[in-house]
């Protein structure tokens, strides 16, 4: 066996999504628009008396990636350590409990020379975020890597690239949101699916403003722009000619120019891949 093993997984800034239900979790996912950016999360995976996720050096309770560990090595046999670091934070809407349970599941299976394809470790992933309610749909985007369209569930990893790429996003980070919580609410759940069927429909545009407008009549009607940070931070970027939205699902803002106190990152085709 190896000593370590180590992978990368892009964040994923999604704009626009739809809940697909459906009672097996391989089946369950979301449709809508995405994209990755060229920061992400760095996973290693060693061997261990005992399994546990570290975060930054900081041990954590991550059932998402504890799941995936549990996918790949069934039984009591082997014990790993995971070691995820990131320049991004957790629970803002940067796709990292996806990001992590892929790179996770990459860095395992050379780790262990469990012999999986990419594809099957990205569907093991994508399940274990499901389970968890962590996420539907930033997997499949993980996976692929660039600005993407799903018109079908994200359970069926089938895409549409849209050709944007290397364009700087400008994003900053207020306060968590829980995935668990919206996907839990029936309610929430309904007015979501309308709005997102409703904005994808408009989208006839490949220029990034106009992905950002439609992306934030969709957080405005699907009632999850609520944060009065975020809302404020909107209208002063939108008061200096730029475009912003917020990131889904986190109380956060993205934007095609710059301002006070944001993070630049920028759209990025790299997948998943081993380091």
């Amino acid at each position: 066996m190896k000593s370590s093993a180590k992978a990368f997984a892009p964040g994923n800034i999604s704009c626009i999504f739809k809940i697909y239900e459906h009672q097996n979790p391989a089946k369950m996912g979301s449709l809508g628009l995405g994209f990755t950016v060229n920061k992400g999360v760095m996973v290693e995976a060693v061997p261990s008396s005992k399994t546990e996720v570290y975060f930054n050096k900081k041990k954590i309770n991550f059932p998402t990636v504890k799941s995936v560990v549990k996918k790949l090595i069934p039984g009591k046999n082997k014990k790993v350590r995971i070691n995820i670091s990131s320049d991004l934070p957790l629970g803002s809407g940067f796709g990292l409990s996806g990001a992590s349970a892929l790179a996770a599941a990459y860095a395992l299976n050379s780790l262990l020379d469990l012999k999986y394809t990419n594809l099957e470790l990205a569907k093991i992933a994508h399940i274990a975020e499901v389970e968890n309610r962590t996420g539907l749909g930033d997997v499949v985007n993980q996976y692929f890597g660039g600005f993407l369209l799903k018109l079908k569930p994200s359970s069926e990893f089938i895409t549409e690239k849209i050709p944007l790429e290397d364009i700087p996003v400008y994003c900053k980070y207020f306060s968590k949101l829980s995935t668990k919580t919206v996907l839990s609410n029936p309610e929430k759940k309904q007015i979501i699916n309308k709005s997102a069927t409703k904005t994808l429909g408009k989208l006839k545009t490949q220029k990034f403003s106009d992905i950002i407008s439609i992306s934030k009549e969709f957080a405005l009607n699907s009632g999850l722009l609520t944060n009065k940070k975020v809302i404020n931070l909107i209208k002063k970027i939108e008061g200096g000619g730029g475009h912003a939205s917020m990131i889904m699902l986190g109380n956060s803002v993205f934007s095609d120019i710059p301002f006070t106190g944001s993070l630049k990152l920028r759209i990025s085709n790299t997948p998943a891949h081993l380091l």
